[in-house]
């Protein structure tokens, strides 16, 4: 599944546009990698978003392609906040 509708279907980042522009702007990271918008993203895989006041770290648990609400939290574990002075 590509790294921007993930980011949207599961609701760590509210809307599509908004996850591609962050990809673009080199805050998000698969694996320690700087990730683009369309990279893949797998089961396993570690997400590390930088949000401007906190870095948060993911564990991606499963990739659905429609979630609901209750769903979506499912789809990944957050397993480190930093935050950021």
């Amino acid at each position: 599944m590509r790294l921007d509708k993930f980011l949207k279907i599961s609701r760590i980042i509210k809307r599509r546009t908004l996850a591609k522009s962050v990809c673009d702007q080199g805050k998000v990271k698969i694996n320690g990698r700087v990730a683009k918008a369309g990279n893949d993203v797998e089961s396993g895989d570690e997400l590390e978003i930088d949000f401007g006041s906190k870095v948060v770290v993911f564990e991606v648990c499963e990739t659905l392609s429609h979630a609901s609400k209750e769903q979506a939290s499912t789809m990944y574990k957050v397993k480190q906040e930093k935050h950021v002075i």
